[in-house]
């Protein structure tokens, strides 16, 4: 078994709900904090130092022999650990087990780092508890405002100030990161491919060209709650037919603009099926593959909403929590990711139009990414997979850019 395999089956049943086969690793619940001490305990068990940062992120160290000082230019890799609602088991972990593996594997060629070598995993990357994603890295490179990042609530009403106090950490302590460039020479992130790109060419391993810009949007149709079955269709204000109407536009518009928009959460008061809603609150995930295009798109979605509640007699507010502008890796740093995987043969290079961490630190630090096979295209779902030989291989690719770098 590789030290790859070891590890990874050291994490499958963490956070798995039983019915839904689906992981449930969302920002400071159980399973999240079972997974950083998994984090941890696999950083200290290869004599690495543990750090977690004043945003939540884990760092794991391998300092060269005789390192005097502080961490700087640091060959980094990693990902996260947390999840989307039922999500599969592949997003983030992938990437951070490929790390301690690719570190396993480097040792096993007898190669010493003349350069810091860290693992990170940064925190609540998909954002599916507090509704923002990538909150970890936003905050280290000071795109999210500590106190806008304290403020979120989860369905709960839990605020993430009030979870991080209940997870032993202090809220006062969030903020940008003022050592993040000087100790970040580059940030390599493996991922599963959320697509089916490289199975439709039948090779295993990708780099990335960019990540697509995209957001989300919260659309929140205000009605009047009534009883659903005296209440006549004529007096109704129910704000359910504007945001279903809205959910139509939403994937024609995406349709005319080549792009992609979902309306994939919603919370409706009062939530009763014998009663009118009061209030429909929606969000909307829009992408596409330039930032006049997503313009375009969410300017249509958000014009046809808004005609579709005036019609109704209903009040209709739409607020950007999040946008991402387009992420273009440099092109010095995926050439040099392809040079040293060039005894693989040739390697694709190819755009994504998921969201990741990476992109977030592009604005600070150089940053690439790589690609694992997905044989379905299935993500965000507990049907998402790779095989464990394409993942042995995206591990032992990481080594090779490893060793390219820390030796260079």
């Amino acid at each position: 078994m590789t030290s790859f395999d070891s590890l990874w089956a050291t994490t499958l049943d963490v956070g798995q709900h039983k019915s839904t086969r689906g992981y449930r690793r969302f920002a400071w619940n159980d399973a999240d904090m079972t997974l950083r001490e998994w984090f941890s305990d696999c950083a200290r068990s290869r004599g690495m130092t543990v750090e977690e940062d004043r945003n939540g992120n884990l760092w794991a160290w391998w300092m060269p022999e005789g390192w005097d000082g502080d961490p700087r230019g640091a060959f980094v890799t990693g990902s996260h650990l947390d999840s989307v609602p039922d999500g599969g088991a592949y997003d983030g972990p992938l990437g951070v087990v490929s790390a301690f593996a690719a570190i396993d594997i480097v040792r096993a060629r007898g190669i010493e780092p003349t350069r810091p070598v860290a693992v990170t995993a940064f925190s609540d990357e998909e954002g599916a508890r507090f509704g923002v994603a990538c909150v970890g890295s936003q905050l280290s490179t000071g795109v999210l405002a500590p106190g806008r990042a304290l403020a979120l609530r989860d369905n709960d009403g839990i605020t993430l100030s009030e979870a991080l106090l209940s997870a032993g950490r202090d809220p006062v302590h969030l903020g940008e990161d003022p050592d993040l460039v000087d100790r970040v020479g580059v940030y390599v992130e493996l991922h599963v491919e959320q697509g089916r790109a490289l199975d439709l060419i039948d090779r295993p391993v990708a780099v990335a060209s960019s990540i697509w810009p995209h957001g989300r949007w919260q659309f929140v149709f205000s009605g009047e709650a009534n009883h659903a079955g005296a209440t006549r269709l004529v007096d109704r204000r129910d704000p359910m037919l504007a945001f279903a109407s809205s959910v139509h536009t939403a994937r024609s518009a995406a349709e005319l603009h080549e792009a992609v928009a979902t309306f994939g959460k919603i919370r409706v008061l009062p939530n009763g099926a014998n009663a009118i809603p009061s209030e429909v609150r929606a969000w909307l995930d829009a992408r596409a593959a330039d930032e006049e295009t997503l313009t375009k798109l969410v300017d249509q979605i958000t014009a046809e909403a808004q005609a579709y509640a005036a019609a109704d007699g209903i009040g209709l507010e739409v607020d950007a929590e999040s946008v991402t502008p387009i992420v273009e890796f440099p092109q010095s740093t995926r050439e040099r990711l392809r040079r040293s995987l060039a005894h693989l043969g040739d390697i694709p290079v190819l755009p994504t139009a998921a969201g990741h961490d990476a992109g977030i630190l592009s604005a600070k630090v150089p940053t690439a990414m790589m690609f694992v096979r997905n044989p379905t295209g299935v993500s965000h779902s507990p049907d998402e997979f790779a095989e464990a030989d394409d993942c042995n291989r995206g591990a032992e690719a990481l080594a090779d850019v490893m060793a390219d770098w820390v030796c260079g």
